[in-house]
């Protein structure tokens, strides 16, 4: 198995920081609530969860709130309407819910406890780990949940730091506008951690149970390097060969970074869902969402890949580097129309036969 690499978002609750600046993944969670409560209401099985007193479900790649919780209270909202509605009027049986916090270790947990929502109508548990492997007891989950967190690869693909590989990626930190070669050694990673991934739910998730994915991707019919988050991130790139141009940081440490992210159509989702053949697939649609303003992009790359981008570059270069990052996206974004396709819901359920 390949080392897992932790790129966890920037903590705590400063001007940087994920909990105040993640709105574009919470439009994505927001718009893709209905669909997720219809698929609750109409597919989950939960009169075949046998003598069931606590739902157990979990969010992975949680990072620090608040998105998560109100992921998690849409769910435990529709789980308990779909319980009421097939039980008996006078059933005194109260249905009670675990929730399990999942990211990796690196991840800012204490944010995450102290923004617990106090009203809250369930039991929270941490679990810390990495969701390309296996993180809980078999047949012990009723329903995952992830949100714009399975995009992220366990590692850059190796080829990336081999300058006598063909997938050498110099003068680029993402795959996007780069050659065919880079291309396919992200998605032959992507592919190989899906299907991990997919595996180990397998394993955790009851027979007739949900697991709910949003992902940044992009529909069928458009080319990969069309992808929103794909632009976005090649943007970043031609922002930090500026900045080696300036004599701020070196060409050749931008040669050697590259972002583990990788946005998968439909079509690539739907191809490893069917090879794993674990699951049936119940909604596989693309999501629009309202485009977002510059300063608020520019704002939420950094609260995902400041941590990152210091680690190979210091921070030195920071402040120059997201100013004209946002500057570009401006550009960038008025060819874009009103609302852009940048998600994908793929909702799964557990088969009885595999």
């Amino acid at each position: 198995m390949d080392e897992m690499a932790a790129n966890p978002m920037n903590g705590g609750s400063g001007l940087y920081s994920y909990t105040r600046n993640s709105t574009l993944q919470r439009k994505a969670i927001e718009a893709a609530e209905e669909l997720i409560n219809k698929a609750i209401l109409e597919k989950l099985e939960i009169n075949n969860f046998s003598s069931l007193k606590t739902f157990q479900l979990a969010d992975l790649g949680c990072s620090v709130g608040p998105n998560t919780f109100l992921a998690v209270q849409n769910i435990v909202d529709a789980v308990k309407l779909k319980y009421q509605s097939q039980r008996r009027l006078d059933s005194q049986q109260l249905l009670e819910f675990q929730v399990f916090f999942n990211d990796h270790m690196s991840n800012d947990f204490n944010q995450l406890f102290t923004a617990l929502p106090p009203e809250r109508r369930y039991f929270a548990m941490g679990v810390p780990g990495s969701f390309h492997g296996r993180l809980f007891p078999k047949a012990s989950l009723h329903f995952f949940h992830s949100s714009y967190a399975v995009h992220w690869l366990s590692r850059v693909p190796k080829e990336m730091g081999d300058k006598t590989s063909p997938a050498w990626n110099k003068g680029s930190i993402h795959y996007s506008k780069a050659s065919d070669d880079v291309f396919r050694a992200y998605e032959a990673h992507y592919v190989k951690d899906m299907e991990r991934f997919l595996i180990a739910r397998a394993e955790e998730i009851v027979c007739g149970g949900l697991l709910a994915l949003i992902l940044p991707g992009f529909p069928n019919e458009k080319h990969y390097s069309e992808a929103f988050l794909s632009r976005i991130v090649h943007l970043l790139g031609s922002c930090l060969l500026e900045i080696a141009k300036k004599g701020m940081t070196s060409e050749e440490k931008v040669d050697s970074f590259n972002i583990p992210t990788f946005y998968a159509s439909l079509q690539q989702v739907e191809a490893i869902v069917k090879r794993n053949g674990c699951f049936s697939i119940e909604i596989m649609k693309s999501l629009t969402q309202e485009k977002p303003n510059p300063k608020m992009l520019s704002f939420n790359i950094r609260a995902s890949l400041e941590g990152m981008i210091t680690q190979h570059f210091g921070s030195e270069i920071l402040e120059e580097l997201f100013d004209l990052f946002c500057k570009k996206c401006e550009e960038l974004l008025s060819s874009f129309e009103r609302e852009i396709e940048s998600s994908l819901l793929v909702l799964l359920k557990r088969k009885y036969n595999n």
